[in-house]
């Protein structure tokens, strides 16, 4: 197994683990690229469609699409199928606004790495929201 740490600020409090889904052109803001009920990934063409976020880290680089990219993911939030916290290259409006209404842990506006270089799907990932600390552990 190996480790990896990297940093970025963080955005919402607290600490989150699970397993990663990385989404390198985000989820789109539209309705039926997320199941708002049952939070898998409908969006044709991304490379996770079908996998769902519950309970996952969930690594996009931005926000994409319209401003119902909060809306549904805040809906996946109600319906208990959200994920566990989000690493996010950059921070903007949309997401910012999704990150405020789930209020679950986030490490956003990485420097030195890009998570989306970094990260691979199935990497068990740590976040600490505080101090904006991601720890990586992948098995070979």
């Amino acid at each position: 197994m190996t480790v990896h740490t990297i940093r970025g600020r963080g955005a919402v409090p607290g600490k989150a683990e699970g397993y990663a889904v990385v989404c390198p052109d985000s989820i789109a803001g539209n309705s039926g690229a997320l199941g708002d009920v049952d939070g898998v990934i409908y969006e044709k063409g991304n490379v996770n469609y079908g996998v769902s976020i519950k309970d996952k880290i969930l690594v996009v680089p931005c926000a994409k699409g319209s401003n119902g990219f909060s809306a549904h993911f805040k809906c996946a939030l109600i319906a208990g199928v959200r994920p566990a916290g989000w690493v996010a290259t950059k921070v903007d409006a949309r997401l910012g606004v999704a990150l405020a209404s789930m209020n679950l842990p986030a490490v956003v506006d990485f420097d030195g790495a890009d998570p989306i270089d970094v990260i691979r799907t199935g990497d068990y990932v740590r976040i600490d929201g505080g101090t904006g600390e991601v720890v990586i552990e992948r098995e070979y």
